[in-house]
């Protein structure tokens, strides 16, 4: 069975095609509008010389327009490639050059820098504006506007057969390094991220109609509310797995926590995807103030919230809890480059802290593996890193040895995705996170993981969001910094965070000193972005 995305979206408007797919703002879609769209503009890109396996960008804000270029994309058989909409023109001109884009779908907005940097990159032919009213000079560029694409394709499915091995490139936020290129195989990314294994059961599902079938005889449907950004994996892939089941997909624009709880009342949305504290705390916050200004919400529609990809604070969690007691939180922890890899326990004062880390049940074929590459004895203490095998990534795009170095083969002879999150594992089977160790500071020959002391940091009622970085020491090597961003109104000092911590972490893991910002710079999927924070606390570190 092929178990290919744009097949099973298929399936789906088969046997649901009048219920409503995806609404953004004041527009909305219907499964049968979206296919006749989505087949239109595939066939606009096959006029054009887009042929199965080339690479299509898409560059924008969320929209209606993104998601039916991406559903055009994969009708094709051409790669999706994830463009971070936040890239300035050498950001931009490295991606379409590394990313070898033949094709490319991009806001209006955005025009004059895809005009900047197209004379140098000559693989890339085929562009579609998406029109957004912004009016941006587009320069020499020679773009299709959407909607004139759209009325040219045929509205016909008449596309040749697919297959699991067709790809999707998913390129990483690069905060810890230059963006990279993650090569799924569309079977493989059905099965570790977007809804082909039951993270509770671990059961696959049985074949590509199973999740149609259910839609079919569901007497309703689930309407999700996606509030970070397309372009950020995580959120895409999210949107495919709820096309597949039959369900309704809400986008806004860009990420407003006031607007986020205004279109969850005026859509009926019941789960919402967020990304960690970097969106779970502003939305809560923001809730806080609307109620106390007499704004009227209704939300009980509100039923389930889901955080991926950055960390989502016990502090944060309870505070929704408090809000929503009913609520039912999922956790789930993984990486572009891995999938799926578990989910941490929660509910009221349940989530478990060992360490300082979130414990987390682990999801199939996910793992711990020390220095020679076996697995961790569960209570043994020992450090070992985070590994998932089965249905992962082909590679890297166009980099053999960032391939070999986080692709691994383990002692068991099996294939690993290997990030690099360092984790140990409790006597019980379960994971204790400790972090990622690109970012993993050494002080006098101790490790400290940023998250943990982040974690500590953000359960004081002055913080409102922390970073946490090495800085030299002549001593130690390095020692801890925190760049601190407080409450409005607050003024934390190094002595209080101090005390605070001591009661979360280790001694050595305390921070010894503190920076205060206006703003934690983080990228549009809400990951912290470390170069930018140790650069801040190193320039004022050598300031002092």
């Amino acid at each position: 069975m092929a178990f290919n995305a744009a097949d099973m979206f298929e399936h789906t408007v088969d046997v649901v095609p009048d219920r409503t797919a995806l609404i953004c703002e004041d527009e909305r879609r219907t499964y049968a509008e979206l296919e006749e769209r989505a087949n239109r503009l595939a066939h606009h890109f096959q006029a054009n010389g887009i042929e199965p396996g080339d690479h299509v960008g898409i560059y924008g804000l969320n929209s209606i327009e993104w998601v039916e270029g991406l559903l055009a994309v994969l009708k094709v058989r051409a790669v999706p490639v994830n463009i971070n909409y936040r890239y300035v023109e050498e950001e931009l001109r490295y991606l379409f050059d590394n990313a070898d884009l033949k094709g490319l779908i991009y806001s209006e907005e955005f025009g004059p820098r895809v005009s900047a940097v197209k004379d140098q990159l000559p693989l890339l032919e085929t562009l579609v504006m998406i029109e957004d009213g912004s009016g941006a000079d587009q320069g020499d560029l020679e773009a299709t506007p959407f909607e004139q694409a759209i009325a040219a394709g045929s509205p016909e499915r008449d596309f040749g057969p697919r297959s699991g091995d067709d790809q999707i490139i998913i390129y990483t936020g690069g905060t810890t390094g230059m963006p990279k290129g993650v090569m799924w195989r569309s079977e493989d990314i059905f099965f570790a991220l977007a809804g082909g294994t039951d993270p509770f059961t671990r059961e696959k599902v049985p074949d590509e109609w199973h999740h149609a079938n259910n839609a079919k005889a569901s007497a309703g449907q689930l309407v999700m509310l996606n509030t970070p950004p397309l372009m950020h994996g995580a959120a895409f892939v999210a949107t495919l797995m709820q096309f597949f089941q039959g369900n309704v997909n809400v986008l806004v624009p860009k990420f407003d926590p006031k607007h986020v709880w205004r279109t969850i009342d005026r859509h009926r949305v019941n789960s919402i995807l967020i990304v960690g504290d970097a969106m779970g705390r502003p939305l809560i916050e923001a809730l806080d103030e609307m109620e106390a200004e007499g704004e009227a919400l209704d939300l009980s529609c509100f039923l389930a919230l889901s955080s991926s990809a950055a960390v989502f604070s016990p502090a944060v969690k309870d505070r929704f809890l408090d809000r929503f007691p009913n609520l039912v939180i999922t956790d789930s922890i993984g990486a572009t480059e891995s999938g799926f890899n578990g989910l941490v326990a929660v509910g009221k004062d349940n989530t478990a802290m060992k360490g300082g880390g979130p414990t987390v049940t682990p999801g199939l074929d996910t793992v711990v593996l020390d220095e020679e590459l076996k697995p961790v004895e569960p209570g043994s203490g020992v450090i070992g890193k985070v590994a998932r095998g089965g249905n992962i990534p082909l590679g890297y795009y166009k980099d053999e040895r960032k391939t070999a170095e986080t692709f691994v083969i383990a002692a068991d002879g099996r294939r690993y995705a290997m990030p690099g999150d360092f984790a140990t594992v409790e006597a019980d089977g379960t994971i204790t996170l400790l972090g990622r160790g690109s970012v993993c500071i050494n002080t006098g020959g101790e490790k400290v993981f940023p998250e943990e002391v982040e974690q500590a940091l953000k359960a004081h009622p002055d913080v409102f969001d922390a970073v946490v970085v090495g800085v030299s020491d002549e001593r130690w090597g390095q020692r801890v910094a925190a760049v601190v961003q407080p409450r409005e109104g607050r003024q934390p000092t190094l002595e209080e965070l101090d005390a605070h911590c001591r009661n979360h972490v280790a001694g050595y893991k305390v921070p010894r000193e503190l920076h205060l910002v206006d703003q934690i710079v983080r990228s549009p999927s809400g990951k912290p972005d470390y170069p930018w924070a140790k650069r801040l606390a190193e320039s004022a570190s050598r300031g002092a």
